[in-house]
C-alpha cells in the first residue's frame, strides 16, 4: 500500500476532478471523470449502482486515476490502486457531501431506484507531481 503524499492532500479539499480509469469486459480500458474524496487511507468514488464504472470495478478492481489540481494543471497526482471494500452504507449522505464540495449548498438529486455505492480504493502506487 502507498499513502498520498502531505503535500498533496488539499487536492481533496478543492473542487478537484479525478479522471479515473477501469478495466472492460474485453479488457480495454474505459476512462471516467468523477468526484473525488479521500479518509486518511483510501480513495473514495460514489456512483450509482448499474453504471458502467460500477460493473467494471465490481468485476476487476484495478483501477488508476490522474487528479489535476484546478488551480494549477501541472500539479497532480497518479494513482494507481485496487477497490477493497465496495458499500452501500452511507452512500447517500456521501453523495450529498460531494455534492455541497462541488456544486455549493445542494443536495444531490434524487432519481426513483436510484443506488449508490461508495467504492473504496486502496492506493498501491502513487506519484505526485
Amino acid at each position: 500500500m502507498s499513502t498520498i503524499p502531505a503535500s498533496h492532500l488539499d487536492l481533496f479539499e478543492k473542487r478537484s476532478f479525478a479522471h479515473l480509469a477501469t478495466v472492460m469486459a474485453d479488457g480495454s480500458p474505459q476512462v471516467t471523470p468523477v468526484w473525488i474524496d479521500f479518509d486518511g487511507r483510501h480513495l473514495l468514488v460514489n456512483t450509482a449502482k448499474g453504471r458502467v464504472k460500477d460493473r467494471n470495478m465490481r468485476r476487476d478492481g484495478r483501477v488508476a486515476l490522474s487528479i489535476l489540481d484546478p488551480d494549477d494543471p501541472y500539479r497532480r497526482l497518479q494513482i494507481r490502486g485496487r477497490v477493497v471494500e465496495v458499500t452501500e452504507e452511507g452512500a447517500w449522505e456521501h453523495i450529498d457531501a460531494l455534492a455541497r464540495k462541488y456544486w455549493g449548498d445542494q443536495p444531490f438529486p434524487r432519481r426513483p431506484g436510484e443506488v449508490r455505492v461508495i467504492f473504496k480504493i486502496e492506493p498501491v502506487h502513487v506519484v505526485a507531481e
